[in-house]
Protein backbone atom coordinates (compact mmCIF):
# COMPACT_ATOMS: atom_id res chain seq x y z
CA UNK A 1 0.00 0.00 0.00
CA UNK A 2 1.36 3.29 -0.65
CA UNK A 3 0.97 6.01 2.07
CA UNK A 4 3.09 8.70 0.51
CA UNK A 5 -0.02 10.50 -0.70
CA UNK A 6 -1.90 10.53 2.60
CA UNK A 7 1.53 11.92 4.13
CA UNK A 8 1.90 14.53 2.07
CA UNK A 9 -1.72 15.59 2.70
CA UNK A 10 -1.18 15.87 6.67
CA UNK A 11 1.89 17.46 6.35
CA UNK A 12 0.68 19.79 3.63
CA UNK A 13 -2.27 20.46 6.38
CA UNK A 14 0.30 20.91 9.48
CA UNK A 15 2.48 23.51 7.18
CA UNK A 16 -0.47 25.81 6.28
CA UNK A 17 -2.21 25.50 9.89
CA UNK A 18 -5.30 23.69 7.99
CA UNK A 19 -7.90 22.21 10.25
CA UNK A 20 -10.42 19.91 9.19
CA UNK A 21 -13.57 20.53 11.02
CA UNK A 22 -17.29 19.20 10.91
CA UNK A 23 -19.31 22.70 12.09
CA UNK A 24 -22.39 21.31 14.25
CA UNK A 25 -26.00 23.17 13.80
CA UNK A 26 -26.64 25.67 16.67
CA UNK A 27 -29.36 27.40 15.80
CA UNK A 28 -32.06 27.93 13.08
CA UNK A 29 -34.52 30.19 12.20
CA UNK A 30 -37.54 28.59 10.66
CA UNK A 31 -40.07 30.53 7.87
CA UNK A 32 -42.97 29.71 6.07
CA UNK A 33 -41.45 26.61 4.03
CA UNK A 34 -38.09 27.32 4.56
CA UNK A 35 -35.05 27.81 7.16
CA UNK A 36 -31.84 29.69 8.14
CA UNK A 37 -29.28 26.82 9.37
CA UNK A 38 -26.84 28.48 11.36
CA UNK A 39 -23.40 26.03 12.43
CA UNK A 40 -20.27 27.56 14.53
CA UNK A 41 -16.83 26.81 13.79
CA UNK A 42 -14.30 27.50 17.02
CA UNK A 43 -10.91 29.34 15.67
CA UNK A 44 -7.80 29.25 17.52
CA UNK A 45 -4.82 31.66 17.33
CA UNK A 46 -2.86 31.38 14.50
CA UNK A 47 -5.01 29.27 11.95
CA UNK A 48 -5.07 30.46 8.74
CA UNK A 49 -7.61 27.67 6.98
CA UNK A 50 -10.55 25.88 8.11
CA UNK A 51 -12.12 23.16 5.86
CA UNK A 52 -15.35 22.45 7.10
CA UNK A 53 -16.91 19.01 6.04
CA UNK A 54 -19.90 17.05 6.62
CA UNK A 55 -22.62 19.50 5.00
CA UNK A 56 -25.14 18.52 2.90
CA UNK A 57 -24.93 20.07 -1.00
CA UNK A 58 -28.42 20.74 -0.53
CA UNK A 59 -28.39 24.62 -0.54
CA UNK A 60 -27.31 27.77 -2.82
CA UNK A 61 -24.28 29.29 -2.23
CA UNK A 62 -25.98 32.46 -2.81
CA UNK A 63 -27.21 32.33 0.63
CA UNK A 64 -24.07 31.73 2.24
CA UNK A 65 -23.25 34.21 4.95
CA UNK A 66 -20.05 34.35 6.73
CA UNK A 67 -19.34 36.08 10.41
CA UNK A 68 -16.00 36.18 12.84
CA UNK A 69 -15.34 37.12 15.97
CA UNK A 70 -13.39 40.16 16.41
CA UNK A 71 -9.89 39.37 16.04
CA UNK A 72 -10.68 37.05 13.29
CA UNK A 73 -10.70 38.12 8.97
CA UNK A 74 -12.27 36.02 6.89
CA UNK A 75 -10.49 35.38 3.10
CA UNK A 76 -11.03 33.28 0.79
CA UNK A 77 -14.12 30.49 0.78
CA UNK A 78 -13.64 27.59 -1.76
CA UNK A 79 -16.41 25.06 -2.06
CA UNK A 80 -16.25 21.65 -3.22
CA UNK A 81 -19.42 19.27 -3.86
CA UNK A 82 -18.85 15.30 -3.69
CA UNK A 83 -20.64 12.82 -5.29
CA UNK A 84 -22.32 10.14 -2.88
CA UNK A 85 -19.95 7.66 -4.32
CA UNK A 86 -16.20 9.54 -3.13
CA UNK A 87 -18.34 10.56 0.51
CA UNK A 88 -20.09 7.77 2.43
CA UNK A 89 -22.54 8.51 4.94
CA UNK A 90 -21.60 5.86 7.44
CA UNK A 91 -25.16 5.62 8.78
CA UNK A 92 -26.19 4.60 4.39
CA UNK A 93 -23.75 1.92 5.32
CA UNK A 94 -24.88 1.02 8.39
CA UNK A 95 -28.49 0.52 7.09
CA UNK A 96 -27.10 -0.97 3.94
CA UNK A 97 -25.46 -3.40 5.39
CA UNK A 98 -28.58 -4.49 8.58
CA UNK A 99 -30.96 -4.72 5.00
CA UNK A 100 -28.54 -7.21 3.55
CA UNK A 101 -28.11 -9.75 6.27
CA UNK A 102 -31.96 -9.29 6.97
CA UNK A 103 -32.41 -10.38 2.87
CA UNK A 104 -30.26 -13.34 3.77
CA UNK A 105 -32.05 -14.51 6.47
CA UNK A 106 -34.74 -14.58 4.57
CA UNK A 107 -33.34 -16.53 1.66
CA UNK A 108 -32.40 -18.96 4.44
CA UNK A 109 -35.92 -19.27 5.55
CA UNK A 110 -37.18 -19.49 2.06
CA UNK A 111 -34.96 -22.41 1.57
CA UNK A 112 -36.15 -24.38 4.59
CA UNK A 113 -39.69 -23.83 3.62
CA UNK A 114 -39.24 -25.44 0.03
CA UNK A 115 -37.53 -28.12 1.50
CA UNK A 116 -40.10 -28.78 3.72
CA UNK A 117 -42.91 -28.14 1.34
CA UNK A 118 -40.57 -30.99 -0.90
CA UNK A 119 -41.17 -33.52 2.58
CA UNK A 120 -44.70 -32.79 2.96
CA UNK A 121 -45.22 -32.96 -0.86
CA UNK A 122 -43.65 -36.79 -0.62
CA UNK A 123 -45.36 -37.74 2.01
CA UNK A 124 -48.96 -37.47 0.58
CA UNK A 125 -47.76 -38.97 -2.43
CA UNK A 126 -46.10 -41.67 -0.05
CA UNK A 127 -49.80 -41.77 2.23
CA UNK A 128 -52.49 -41.21 -0.42
CA UNK A 129 -50.85 -41.50 -3.70
CA UNK A 130 -48.61 -43.80 -5.91
CA UNK A 131 -46.95 -44.29 -3.21
CA UNK A 132 -49.88 -46.54 -1.69
CA UNK A 133 -49.89 -48.95 -4.69
CA UNK A 134 -46.20 -50.04 -3.46
CA UNK A 135 -46.29 -50.15 0.58
CA UNK A 136 -45.83 -52.98 2.68
CA UNK A 137 -48.15 -55.92 2.65
CA UNK A 138 -47.24 -56.18 6.32
CA UNK A 139 -49.90 -54.74 9.12
CA UNK A 140 -47.48 -53.93 11.16
CA UNK A 141 -44.92 -52.81 9.00
CA UNK A 142 -47.63 -50.58 7.54
CA UNK A 143 -48.95 -49.13 11.06
CA UNK A 144 -45.06 -48.00 11.35
CA UNK A 145 -45.14 -46.48 7.68
CA UNK A 146 -48.10 -44.57 8.54
CA UNK A 147 -46.46 -43.58 12.17
CA UNK A 148 -43.86 -42.43 10.43
CA UNK A 149 -46.10 -40.16 7.73
CA UNK A 150 -47.34 -38.81 10.34
CA UNK A 151 -44.73 -37.53 12.34
CA UNK A 152 -42.55 -36.72 9.32
CA UNK A 153 -45.63 -34.33 8.03
CA UNK A 154 -46.56 -32.91 11.23
CA UNK A 155 -42.71 -32.03 11.92
CA UNK A 156 -42.81 -30.11 7.83
CA UNK A 157 -46.24 -28.59 8.27
CA UNK A 158 -44.68 -27.48 12.21
CA UNK A 159 -41.34 -26.23 10.12
CA UNK A 160 -43.52 -24.27 7.53
CA UNK A 161 -45.04 -22.35 10.00
CA UNK A 162 -42.35 -21.34 11.76
CA UNK A 163 -40.46 -20.51 8.55
CA UNK A 164 -43.93 -18.35 7.91
CA UNK A 165 -43.69 -16.66 11.70
CA UNK A 166 -40.04 -15.87 11.14
CA UNK A 167 -40.32 -14.24 7.74
CA UNK A 168 -43.38 -11.76 8.64
CA UNK A 169 -41.09 -10.60 11.57
CA UNK A 170 -37.97 -10.46 9.71
CA UNK A 171 -40.11 -9.05 6.86
CA UNK A 172 -41.38 -5.69 9.32
CA UNK A 173 -37.55 -5.35 10.35
CA UNK A 174 -36.98 -4.80 6.61
CA UNK A 175 -39.61 -2.81 6.03
CA UNK A 176 -38.74 0.13 8.72
CA UNK A 177 -34.89 -0.08 8.17
CA UNK A 178 -35.95 0.83 3.98
CA UNK A 179 -37.93 3.56 5.25
CA UNK A 180 -35.24 4.92 7.47
CA UNK A 181 -32.35 4.29 4.67
CA UNK A 182 -34.87 6.25 2.29
CA UNK A 183 -34.72 9.16 5.00
CA UNK A 184 -30.85 9.08 5.58
CA UNK A 185 -30.42 9.33 1.53
CA UNK A 186 -33.43 11.82 1.30
CA UNK A 187 -31.51 15.06 0.16
CA UNK A 188 -28.15 13.55 0.67
CA UNK A 189 -26.91 12.98 -2.52
CA UNK A 190 -24.03 15.16 -2.73
CA UNK A 191 -21.57 16.26 0.18
CA UNK A 192 -20.60 19.47 0.41
CA UNK A 193 -16.36 20.86 1.73
CA UNK A 194 -16.04 24.48 2.02
CA UNK A 195 -12.51 25.67 2.79
CA UNK A 196 -12.26 29.00 4.23
CA UNK A 197 -9.35 31.10 4.53
CA UNK A 198 -8.73 32.94 8.16
CA UNK A 199 -6.09 34.92 9.48
CA UNK A 200 -6.55 34.36 13.20
CA UNK A 201 -5.04 37.09 16.01
CA UNK A 202 -7.04 35.51 19.11
CA UNK A 203 -9.20 32.56 19.38
CA UNK A 204 -13.15 33.38 18.64
CA UNK A 205 -16.31 32.17 16.61
CA UNK A 206 -16.57 31.58 12.60
CA UNK A 207 -20.36 31.47 12.37
CA UNK A 208 -21.81 29.90 8.71
CA UNK A 209 -25.31 30.60 7.80
CA UNK A 210 -26.97 29.27 4.73
CA UNK A 211 -30.93 29.17 3.74
CA UNK A 212 -32.54 25.72 2.90
CA UNK A 213 -35.98 24.66 1.83
CA UNK A 214 -38.66 21.96 3.10
CA UNK A 215 -38.99 23.14 6.97
CA UNK A 216 -41.41 25.32 8.21
CA UNK A 217 -44.06 26.26 11.35
CA UNK A 218 -47.26 27.47 11.74
CA UNK A 219 -48.96 28.38 14.77
CA UNK A 220 -51.07 26.68 17.51
CA UNK A 221 -52.85 27.87 20.84
CA UNK A 222 -54.22 26.25 23.44
CA UNK A 223 -57.14 28.10 25.86
CA UNK A 224 -57.78 27.21 29.28
CA UNK A 225 -60.93 28.53 30.74
CA UNK A 226 -61.71 28.73 34.42
CA UNK A 227 -65.13 29.23 34.71
CA UNK A 228 -65.16 29.83 38.13
CA UNK A 229 -62.74 32.34 37.74
CA UNK A 230 -63.81 33.66 34.70
CA UNK A 231 -60.13 33.52 33.38
CA UNK A 232 -58.30 31.78 30.58
CA UNK A 233 -54.77 30.36 30.69
CA UNK A 234 -53.77 31.46 27.01
CA UNK A 235 -51.16 29.59 25.57
CA UNK A 236 -48.94 30.20 21.87
CA UNK A 237 -47.39 27.65 20.41
CA UNK A 238 -46.20 26.24 17.18
CA UNK A 239 -45.98 23.10 15.11
CA UNK A 240 -42.86 22.43 13.31
CA UNK A 241 -41.37 19.96 10.88
CA UNK A 242 -38.38 19.73 8.66
CA UNK A 243 -37.24 17.21 5.70
CA UNK A 244 -34.31 19.08 4.64
CA UNK A 245 -31.86 16.24 5.34
CA UNK A 246 -30.13 16.70 8.36
CA UNK A 247 -31.46 15.80 11.80
CA UNK A 248 -31.42 19.27 14.10
CA UNK A 249 -29.96 18.08 17.21
CA UNK A 250 -30.39 20.35 20.65
CA UNK A 251 -30.67 23.78 18.17
CA UNK A 252 -31.59 27.23 19.59
CA UNK A 253 -34.83 27.90 17.52
CA UNK A 254 -36.38 31.08 15.99
CA UNK A 255 -39.58 31.37 14.41
CA UNK A 256 -40.34 34.20 11.69
CA UNK A 257 -43.56 35.45 9.95
CA UNK A 258 -40.76 36.77 7.15
CA UNK A 259 -40.93 35.52 3.56
CA UNK A 260 -37.10 35.36 2.50
CA UNK A 261 -37.52 33.21 -0.68
CA UNK A 262 -39.69 35.55 -2.38
CA UNK A 263 -38.61 37.98 -4.33
CA UNK A 264 -36.82 41.09 -3.60
CA UNK A 265 -37.34 42.77 -6.74
CA UNK A 266 -38.79 46.04 -6.57
CA UNK A 267 -41.80 47.01 -8.63
CA UNK A 268 -40.57 48.98 -11.80
CA UNK A 269 -43.40 50.47 -13.69
CA UNK A 270 -42.62 51.61 -17.44
CA UNK A 271 -43.87 54.83 -18.80
CA UNK A 272 -47.09 55.08 -20.56
CA UNK A 273 -46.80 55.91 -24.10
CA UNK A 274 -49.69 57.39 -26.12
CA UNK A 275 -48.72 57.73 -30.01
CA UNK A 276 -51.15 59.11 -33.03
CA UNK A 277 -50.57 58.09 -36.59
CA UNK A 278 -51.84 59.93 -39.72
CA UNK A 279 -54.85 58.37 -41.60
CA UNK A 280 -52.49 56.78 -44.45
CA UNK A 281 -50.50 55.03 -42.02
CA UNK A 282 -53.28 53.61 -40.49
CA UNK A 283 -54.84 52.57 -43.28
CA UNK A 284 -52.11 50.65 -44.02
CA UNK A 285 -51.72 49.32 -40.33
CA UNK A 286 -55.68 48.10 -40.75
CA UNK A 287 -54.37 46.34 -44.04
CA UNK A 288 -51.45 44.62 -42.34
CA UNK A 289 -53.82 43.83 -39.13
CA UNK A 290 -56.24 41.73 -41.75
CA UNK A 291 -53.90 40.21 -43.96
CA UNK A 292 -54.06 36.27 -44.42
CA UNK A 293 -52.24 34.86 -41.52
CA UNK A 294 -49.43 32.89 -42.75
CA UNK A 295 -49.08 28.62 -42.65
CA UNK A 296 -48.58 27.41 -39.55
CA UNK A 297 -45.27 26.06 -38.90
CA UNK A 298 -45.45 22.22 -38.96
CA UNK A 299 -45.81 20.37 -36.23
CA UNK A 300 -43.07 19.85 -34.12
CA UNK A 301 -41.63 15.71 -33.73
CA UNK A 302 -42.14 13.61 -30.61
CA UNK A 303 -41.52 15.36 -27.46
CA UNK A 304 -38.10 15.52 -25.97
CA UNK A 305 -38.47 17.22 -22.50
CA UNK A 306 -41.26 15.62 -20.45
CA UNK A 307 -43.76 17.43 -19.22
CA UNK A 308 -43.61 19.11 -15.66
CA UNK A 309 -47.18 17.23 -14.68
CA UNK A 310 -45.71 13.28 -15.41
CA UNK A 311 -42.46 14.53 -12.71
CA UNK A 312 -43.37 13.12 -9.81
CA UNK A 313 -42.02 14.57 -6.55
CA UNK A 314 -39.50 12.67 -4.12
CA UNK A 315 -42.51 12.59 -1.48
CA UNK A 316 -45.76 13.95 -0.53
CA UNK A 317 -44.04 16.14 2.15
CA UNK A 318 -45.56 19.81 2.20
CA UNK A 319 -44.07 22.49 5.27
CA UNK A 320 -46.20 24.00 7.93
CA UNK A 321 -47.28 27.37 6.04
CA UNK A 322 -48.26 30.64 8.56
CA UNK A 323 -51.09 32.68 7.00
CA UNK A 324 -50.16 36.34 7.61
CA UNK A 325 -52.50 39.28 6.50
CA UNK A 326 -50.23 41.95 6.68
CA UNK A 327 -46.52 42.94 5.58
CA UNK A 328 -45.26 42.86 9.08
CA UNK A 329 -42.52 40.60 10.19
CA UNK A 330 -42.04 38.57 13.73
CA UNK A 331 -39.94 36.36 15.03
CA UNK A 332 -40.63 34.39 18.53
CA UNK A 333 -37.98 32.56 20.26
CA UNK A 334 -38.55 29.20 21.59
CA UNK A 335 -37.51 29.13 25.63
CA UNK A 336 -35.52 25.64 25.74
CA UNK A 337 -33.93 23.96 22.75
CA UNK A 338 -35.54 21.23 20.25
CA UNK A 339 -34.46 18.34 18.71
CA UNK A 340 -36.22 17.17 15.33
CA UNK A 341 -35.69 14.26 12.63
CA UNK A 342 -35.40 15.47 9.07
CA UNK A 343 -38.68 12.92 8.89
CA UNK A 344 -41.21 15.01 7.86
CA UNK A 345 -42.58 14.62 11.71
CA UNK A 346 -44.74 17.65 12.96
CA UNK A 347 -44.31 18.41 16.90
CA UNK A 348 -45.18 20.93 18.87
CA UNK A 349 -43.13 23.62 21.10
CA UNK A 350 -44.31 26.03 23.58
CA UNK A 351 -43.55 29.71 23.55
CA UNK A 352 -45.54 31.80 26.14
CA UNK A 353 -48.52 31.71 28.67
CA UNK A 354 -50.45 34.65 29.88
CA UNK A 355 -53.83 34.81 31.75
CA UNK A 356 -57.19 36.66 30.72
CA UNK A 357 -59.74 37.83 32.31
CA UNK A 358 -62.91 37.13 30.79
CA UNK A 359 -66.52 37.81 30.49
CA UNK A 360 -68.84 34.41 29.74
CA UNK A 361 -71.59 34.78 28.27
CA UNK A 362 -74.23 31.93 27.01
CA UNK A 363 -74.57 32.09 23.22
CA UNK A 364 -77.95 31.41 21.73
CA UNK A 365 -79.13 31.57 18.19
CA UNK A 366 -82.73 29.30 17.91
CA UNK A 367 -83.46 30.59 14.09
CA UNK A 368 -80.37 29.23 13.65
CA UNK A 369 -79.65 26.22 15.83
CA UNK A 370 -82.73 25.07 17.75
CA UNK A 371 -81.48 23.68 20.92
CA UNK A 372 -78.17 24.69 20.90
CA UNK A 373 -76.59 26.92 23.71
CA UNK A 374 -72.85 27.74 23.17
CA UNK A 375 -70.54 29.19 25.97
CA UNK A 376 -68.47 31.89 24.77
CA UNK A 377 -65.72 34.30 26.11
CA UNK A 378 -64.81 38.04 25.35
CA UNK A 379 -61.79 40.18 26.94
CA UNK A 380 -59.61 42.43 24.94
CA UNK A 381 -57.44 41.27 22.50
CA UNK A 382 -53.45 41.11 24.06
CA UNK A 383 -51.04 43.32 22.85
CA UNK A 384 -48.31 41.66 20.20
CA UNK A 385 -49.09 40.26 16.92
CA UNK A 386 -51.34 37.00 16.66
CA UNK A 387 -51.13 35.26 13.85
CA UNK A 388 -54.19 32.71 12.66
CA UNK A 389 -54.30 29.24 14.19
CA UNK A 390 -55.67 25.89 15.41
CA UNK A 391 -56.90 26.44 18.66
CA UNK A 392 -57.20 23.69 22.06
CA UNK A 393 -60.30 24.00 23.84
CA UNK A 394 -60.25 23.01 27.86
CA UNK A 395 -63.01 23.87 29.94
CA UNK A 396 -62.33 23.50 33.84
CA UNK A 397 -59.94 20.58 32.95
CA UNK A 398 -61.54 18.57 30.20
CA UNK A 399 -61.09 19.08 26.22
CA UNK A 400 -63.81 20.26 24.64
CA UNK A 401 -62.68 20.12 21.10
CA UNK A 402 -60.61 22.56 19.22
CA UNK A 403 -61.55 25.55 16.64
CA UNK A 404 -59.70 27.60 13.75
CA UNK A 405 -59.22 31.05 15.20
CA UNK A 406 -58.72 34.32 13.34
CA UNK A 407 -57.46 37.25 15.47
CA UNK A 408 -57.95 39.64 12.40
CA UNK A 409 -61.77 38.81 12.18
CA UNK A 410 -62.21 41.06 15.73
CA UNK A 411 -60.69 43.86 17.66
CA UNK A 412 -61.70 41.20 20.64
CA UNK A 413 -60.22 37.93 21.95
CA UNK A 414 -63.15 35.90 21.64
CA UNK A 415 -63.79 32.50 21.32
CA UNK A 416 -66.43 29.63 21.94
CA UNK A 417 -66.20 26.47 24.49
CA UNK A 418 -68.46 24.32 23.00
CA UNK A 419 -71.95 23.41 24.06
CA UNK A 420 -73.40 24.19 27.51
CA UNK A 421 -75.39 21.34 29.10
CA UNK A 422 -76.92 23.16 32.07
CA UNK A 423 -79.35 25.52 29.55
CA UNK A 424 -82.12 24.13 27.65
CA UNK A 425 -83.57 26.53 24.98
CA UNK A 426 -86.62 25.12 23.34
CA UNK A 427 -88.71 26.81 20.51
CA UNK A 428 -92.32 27.36 20.41
CA UNK A 429 -94.10 28.24 17.37
CA UNK A 430 -97.48 30.21 18.55
CA UNK A 431 -98.80 31.26 15.17
CA UNK A 432 -97.61 30.28 11.22
CA UNK A 433 -99.75 31.64 8.82
CA UNK A 434 -99.57 32.21 5.06
CA UNK A 435 -102.08 33.19 2.46
CA UNK A 436 -103.50 36.14 0.77
CA UNK A 437 -105.00 39.18 1.85
CA UNK A 438 -106.63 42.33 0.02
CA UNK A 439 -110.11 42.54 -2.11
CA UNK A 440 -108.40 44.76 -4.76
CA UNK A 441 -103.88 44.59 -3.84
CA UNK A 442 -104.30 40.54 -3.89
CA UNK A 443 -101.18 40.57 -1.86
CA UNK A 444 -99.54 37.53 -0.34
CA UNK A 445 -99.05 38.07 3.54
CA UNK A 446 -96.75 35.60 5.74
CA UNK A 447 -96.64 35.66 9.72
CA UNK A 448 -94.39 34.34 11.82
CA UNK A 449 -94.88 34.42 15.68
CA UNK A 450 -92.27 32.11 17.53
CA UNK A 451 -91.21 31.87 21.33
CA UNK A 452 -87.70 31.40 22.63
CA UNK A 453 -87.62 29.69 26.01
CA UNK A 454 -84.40 29.45 28.00
CA UNK A 455 -83.72 28.16 31.10
CA UNK A 456 -80.91 27.65 33.17
CA UNK A 457 -79.97 24.89 35.51
CA UNK A 458 -76.52 26.30 36.29
CA UNK A 459 -76.12 26.82 40.60
CA UNK A 460 -74.91 30.17 39.88
CA UNK A 461 -76.29 33.52 38.00
CA UNK A 462 -74.90 33.43 34.68
CA UNK A 463 -74.82 35.77 31.50
CA UNK A 464 -77.00 34.93 27.99
CA UNK A 465 -76.85 36.67 24.69
CA UNK A 466 -80.41 35.32 22.60
CA UNK A 467 -79.39 36.40 19.10
CA UNK A 468 -82.22 36.77 16.28
CA UNK A 469 -82.25 37.68 12.67
CA UNK A 470 -85.30 40.00 11.73
CA UNK A 471 -86.80 40.12 8.35
CA UNK A 472 -85.37 43.29 6.29
CA UNK A 473 -86.55 44.22 3.35
CA UNK A 474 -84.83 45.44 0.40
CA UNK A 475 -87.57 46.48 -2.14
CA UNK A 476 -91.06 48.77 -2.23
CA UNK A 477 -92.77 46.20 -2.52
CA UNK A 478 -92.19 43.90 0.06
CA UNK A 479 -93.27 45.08 3.63
CA UNK A 480 -92.00 43.51 7.08
CA UNK A 481 -93.35 44.38 10.24
CA UNK A 482 -91.55 43.63 13.23
CA UNK A 483 -92.73 42.73 17.05
CA UNK A 484 -90.08 41.73 19.83
CA UNK A 485 -91.30 41.41 23.35
CA UNK A 486 -89.35 41.92 25.10
CA UNK A 487 -87.63 44.55 23.14
CA UNK A 488 -83.73 43.82 21.79
CA UNK A 489 -81.27 45.61 24.15
CA UNK A 490 -79.29 45.12 20.89
CA UNK A 491 -79.35 45.91 17.56
CA UNK A 492 -77.28 45.26 14.52
CA UNK A 493 -75.22 43.63 16.37
CA UNK A 494 -71.28 43.39 15.15
CA UNK A 495 -72.49 46.02 12.48
CA UNK A 496 -75.02 42.97 11.32
CA UNK A 497 -78.14 44.68 9.43
CA UNK A 498 -81.29 43.11 11.51
CA UNK A 499 -79.67 40.99 13.69
CA UNK A 500 -80.88 41.69 17.63
CA UNK A 501 -79.92 40.25 20.64
CA UNK A 502 -81.28 40.38 24.31
CA UNK A 503 -78.23 40.07 26.80
CA UNK A 504 -79.86 39.41 30.04
CA UNK A 505 -78.43 37.48 33.51
CA UNK A 506 -80.34 34.35 34.66
CA UNK A 507 -80.81 32.99 38.04
CA UNK A 508 -80.36 29.48 38.99
CA UNK A 509 -83.49 27.64 37.70
CA UNK A 510 -85.03 30.93 35.99
CA UNK A 511 -86.72 30.48 33.30
CA UNK A 512 -86.67 33.34 30.38
CA UNK A 513 -89.39 33.63 27.34
CA UNK A 514 -88.41 35.93 24.19
CA UNK A 515 -91.61 36.55 21.87
CA UNK A 516 -90.74 37.19 18.10
CA UNK A 517 -93.43 38.06 15.77
CA UNK A 518 -93.16 38.46 11.69
CA UNK A 519 -95.69 39.99 9.36
CA UNK A 520 -94.20 40.11 5.69
CA UNK A 521 -96.69 41.40 3.30
CA UNK A 522 -95.79 41.17 -0.45
CA UNK A 523 -96.95 41.09 -3.87
CA UNK A 524 -99.06 38.16 -5.86
CA UNK A 525 -96.90 37.95 -8.83
CA UNK A 526 -93.36 37.20 -8.64
CA UNK A 527 -91.23 35.61 -5.73
CA UNK A 528 -89.43 36.60 -2.47
CA UNK A 529 -86.24 35.19 -1.59
CA UNK A 530 -85.71 34.71 2.00
CA UNK A 531 -88.79 33.36 2.87
CA UNK A 532 -88.84 30.48 5.22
Amino acid sequence: MDIKPQWTAVLALVASNAFAVEAPIQSVTLYPGSATVERVVQVTPGMTQVEITGLLANFSTDTLRLQADPGIQVGQVVTRDQASADSRNPREAELEAKIQALQDQLTVIDADYKSAQLVQGYLERLGGGEGSRTGPSDPKALLGTLDAIRKGGSDALARMHEAEVRKRSLAKQLEALKSDLEKVQANSRQSRTMTVSVSAKQAGRLVLSYQVNRAGWKPLYRASLDSNASSIELERMAAISQKTGEDWSNVKLRLSTGQPSQTAYAPDPQPWLLTWRPPREQQEMIRYRYAPAPAPPPAPEAVTVASSRNIRPADDYVAPIVETQGNFTTEYEVPARVSLAADGREISVGLAKQNLAVKQLVRIAPRTSRDTAVLTVDAARPEGVWLPGQVQLRRDGSYVGALYWNPQDSERFTISFGRDPLVRVTVENRDAKAGQVGIFKQENQKRIADTYVVTSFHRQPIDILVLEPTPVSQDDKIAAKVALSPEANLRDWQQRRGLVGWERSLKPNETARFNVDYVIDYPKEGTVQGLP
